[in-house]
């Protein structure tokens, strides 16, 4: 019988503090209400200025948003659905360049042939490439990286 006193005691208290909770919580904070000349010094103001950028504009790479599109090399041979891709013109397997332009995944073969890939998608070219290490202004530089 002392257990239950106890327990409905501890149930109450325990219920009070939750009330007490809710009651701030559903409160919204006091807007400080600073004198003109404090108003710089306030907590709310910001303590540092505001600048645009950390880095000149000359150190900036640009974002995948402000390039054309993204390649990568793919030597092994292409297995998609269980399937091995192959060059529609020339029958090559392998020593593939991937391109992502446009939400859309492109195939090039080591003859220059490129055919759109639609079971590929951005975000499996993005899973399966690494970060992006260079960045070259034309299609053709890309390709002599990469070695095509």
């Amino acid at each position: 019988m002392f257990d239950r006193i106890r327990a409905r005691r501890e149930h109450r208290a325990s219920q009070r503090v939750m009330d007490e909770l809710l009651k701030f919580a559903y409160q919204e904070p006091p807007v400080p209400n600073y004198p003109e000349a404090d108003r710089a010094s306030s907590p709310l103001a910001p303590a540092v200025p505001v600048v645009e950028d950390f880095l000149p504009p000359d150190l900036r790479l640009p974002t995948r948003e402000e390039i054309a599109g993204m390649m990568m090399r793919w030597d092994t041979p292409l297995v998609i659905g269980g399937e091995i891709r192959e060059c529609p013109q020339c029958g090559a397997y392998r020593n593939w360049v991937l391109l992502s332009v446009r939400d859309q995944v492109w195939l090039r073969c080591r003859a220059g042939h490129e055919t759109l890939e639609p079971a590929l998608d951005t975000a499996w070219y993005n899973r399966a490439s690494g970060p992006m290490d260079r960045w070259h202004p034309t299609l053709e530089d890309g390709l002599k990286h990469l070695g095509h």
